[in-house]
């Protein structure tokens, strides 16, 4: 193995480029050590946050499982194949190969997602497998295929953000998600007069550094954006001509959008008419962006949120120009990659449906199989955890902790706990790795060869340092040895004795990656022309590339969209109320998000003692206005009660978020869960939970004699905690 490797950081779908070098042994121990240093690849210049400068801390961290694991024992790799596969073949006996499920994740390699529906579909034979993107990219991804014809989260190099005189961002708070990703939005605030806009309901450190802030009630995002498209009909700021040549439904818009007055909007959202004129007419004034985020797309009208500022994008004549267009922010390092190839319960490699008559003829003849024996669609990821101990009775997890992560989560870790067969794939015992039946240890980011797809689209390498420690195995040859040990896949290869050569499971990510190429192939994210050659001697290939000897493709819709017509779609969305609102039980509105020294679940985040030293607990931001109503203290413990859980932590007082909402931080586990608090009403369409907001009440924790903070000290926010 070599002694130094440039790469990508494991974290956000920034996917920062970054060297890693083993250096000499230096403590008593004598281990080899690793050292991160950034490296000056296009989508970070050479930055990196406090998770990538700490990111090589977890390889060697003592919580690292370093065998299998039967019921909490150690045990021997065939000790655990041996069980997981007898478990598996007598579940699919008693009730159906459907009772089997797999759940995957967006952190995993292309070859990984790949290689994990494939799993399902042709070694199970299962048609439910989805993975924790559902909870991610889901409804900007829909509200994309409807609107343009595909899904790519940007259709325009980062790049082109600095060139952007108005740039909107809608429920991003991208100084603490991403902080390399804040020198694009300093290049654009230096642009002669350049305006920046954040949609907010709380005044986060990207908010604060903005032009104009817009402070909404919170799930009011649609009813603001149908206003802002108002504004911009009446006072003839659209594109006509953008319009007529290249665009289908404006007419049922305009009809639409009548109806959202700026006073009437301004009641809806809580928004002021200056504020919403000021930001229309600032869109409409040269070349401008508008990004989305989770903040507006984790609802249960996610896709029509989204879909209204594609609306207003198009209205404007932005996408298709270079500084100009809609775009969302994919949050996962792999949830572009990883919605592509098969890891979806409605999906077959390369964006196909798998409903498609011709997409299941394509893949199955890459699989060698009958494209008769391939299931349909399965359930979505909270549809299929909810599914648990009744019609699933197996579950295999790879790259995911939902008992953090999931919505309504006492509800999920019930489900969880309910199933015959729990085996988790992961390096450190997560809190969903406590519950299982078999846990496998898995080799780690730097141990292993793979490619993932950043947010713009970009194929990069990710490369292994040096091997897995010994004992530990990757995710690749932990699904070939299952396939193998399972049997054939289908009646007609069982009576020839085994899997054909194409149906079987590679455990060497480049043939993986070989195989993906061809099965994408004609697909819309077509990677059939991206070969790890390229992808390193280009600084990664820009999807779709549907041949070796043509260029990436790193803008979309500058001649034509992807629809059969190429034209794009408005479609015509009527704001909603969230799901549950506040009432005289439950007053106050939670949402939740991120914080820069933590990633996800925390499950690798929460290891790492100086991203702990910063933000090491949850804690409740809250309003000092309302504080003073709750007779609550700074630093005191509260309940935050909804009508599924509750959560105990510090509360924080602060100006920066409305009076009538409460924060607190998705990353933390037990009593800090505040997802045991969140909704699981989902999306008719993506399928995603509202996560961003539910009915609460807080209340004080009555301290008792000598207590102090659950953690221990005051919480440290994470803005303050120095350098990023």
């Amino acid at each position: 193995m070599p002694a130094e490797v440039a790469t990508h950081c494991p974290y956000c779908a920034l996917q920062c480029g970054m060297t890693l070098r083993i250096t000499k042994p230096q403590a008593a121990d004598g281990q080899e050590k690793v050292e991160v240093a950034p490296r000056d690849f296009p989508t970070n210049r050479g930055g990196l946050c406090q998770k990538g400068w700490t990111a090589a801390e977890l390889l060697d961290h003592p919580d690292r499982l370093r065998t299998p694991l039967i019921h909490g024992e150690p045990a021997t790799w065939d000790e655990a194949y041996a069980f997981i596969t007898g478990k598996i073949q007598q579940i699919q006996r008693e009730h159906g190969r459907d009772a089997v499920a797999v759940f995957g994740g967006g952190g995993l390699t292309n070859e990984k997602a790949y290689a994990l529906g494939k799993f399902a579909r042709v070694a199970l034979r299962t048609k439910n497998i989805d993975y924790n993107g559902r909870f991610c990219m889901s409804s900007a991804a829909a509200a994309g295929m409807r609107a343009f014809g595909v899904d790519r989260g940007l259709p325009f190099p980062l790049a082109d953000i600095g060139r952007a005189k108005t740039l909107l961002l809608v429920g991003a708070n991208v100084a603490e998600t991403m902080p390399p990703f804040a020198r694009y939005l300093t290049e654009q605030r230096d642009l002669p007069g350049a305006t920046q806009i954040v949609i907010d309901p709380r005044a986060t450190p990207t908010a604060r550094n903005a032009t104009l802030h817009l402070q909404p009630t919170p799930g009011t995002d649609l009813a603001l954006a149908n206003g802002l498209l108002h504004i911009a009909i009446t006072e003839g700021l659209i594109d006509k001509e953008y319009l007529q040549e290249r665009t289908t439904g404006f007419d049922d818009i305009r009809k639409l959008v009548a109806e959202y007055w700026p006073a009437r909007v301004e009641r809806l959202t809580g928004v002021p008419i200056a504020d919403l004129e000021r930001a229309a007419r600032a869109l409409s004034d040269g070349p401008a962006i508008i990004l989305t985020a989770r903040g507006a797309e984790q609802h249960a009208k996610g896709v029509d949120t989204v879909t209204a500022f594609i609306n207003l994008a198009l209205a404007l004549g932005l996408p298709g120009r270079p500084g100009s267009g809609y775009g969302c922010l994919t949050g996962q390092g792999n949830g572009q990659g990883g919605r592509e190839h098969g890891q979806k319960a409605d999906q077959l490699p390369g964006y196909r449906k798998i409903d498609d008559p011709a997409a299941r003829e394509h893949v199955a003849a890459v699989w060698g199989v009958d494209p008769a024996d391939l299931p349909g669609p399965g359930r979505s990821a909270y549809e299929l955890l909810d599914s648990l101990g009744e019609d699933v009775q197996a579950l295999l997890v790879f790259g995911s902790n939902p008992v953090v992560s999931a919505p309504n989560a006492v509800h999920v870790e019930k489900r969880l706990r309910n199933l015959d067969l729990l085996v988790v794939c992961d390096f450190v015992r997560s809190e969903t790795a406590q519950l299982a039946d078999v846990v496998l240890p898995t080799a780690q980011w730097a141990e292993e060869d793979g490619t993932m797809t950043n947010l713009e689209g970009r194929v990069l390498r990710r490369k292994a340092l040096r091997e897995p420690p010994p004992g530990i195995g990757t995710d690749l040859a932990v699904l070939a040895e299952l396939a193998d040990r399972l049997g054939p896949g289908t009646d007609a290869v069982r009576a020839n004795g085994g899997l054909p050569t194409s149906a079987r499971f590679d455990s060497d990510p480049r043939a993986v990656f070989e195989e993906l190429r061809r099965a994408s192939a004609g697909g819309l994210a077509d990677y059939a022309g991206v070969t790890w050659e390229r992808v390193d001697a280009e600084d990664g290939v820009f999807w779709p590339c549907p041949a070796v000897d043509r260029a990436g493709t790193p803008r979309l819709f500058e001649e034509r969209f992807a629809h059969p017509d190429g034209r794009a779609r408005l479609i015509a969305v009527e704001h909603r109320p969230a799901v549950e609102e506040p009432d005289a039980d439950y007053p106050l509105y939670l949402t939740t998000g991120r914080l820069l020294a933590q990633y996800q679940s925390g499950a690798q985040t929460r290891r790492i003692e100086p991203l702990t030293r910063v933000a090491g607990s949850a804690f409740v931001e809250l309003h000092p206005d309302l504080a003073a109503r709750l007779d609550i203290s700074p630093d005191q413990l509260v309940r935050v009660t909804s009508r599924r859980g509750e959560m105990t932590a510090p509360a924080r007082l602060t100006e920066s978020i409305r009076p009538d909402t409460v924060f607190a931080p998705f990353h933390f586990a037990g009593r800090q869960r505040v997802n045991s608090l969140t909704s699981d009403a989902l999306d008719p369409i993506s399928r995603m939970p509202e996560f961003k907001v539910c009915a609460v009440k807080v209340e004080p924790v009555p301290a008792r004699s000598g207590d102090r903070r659950e953690d221990g000290g005051p919480a440290r926010s994470s803005e303050s905690a120095g350098p990023a």
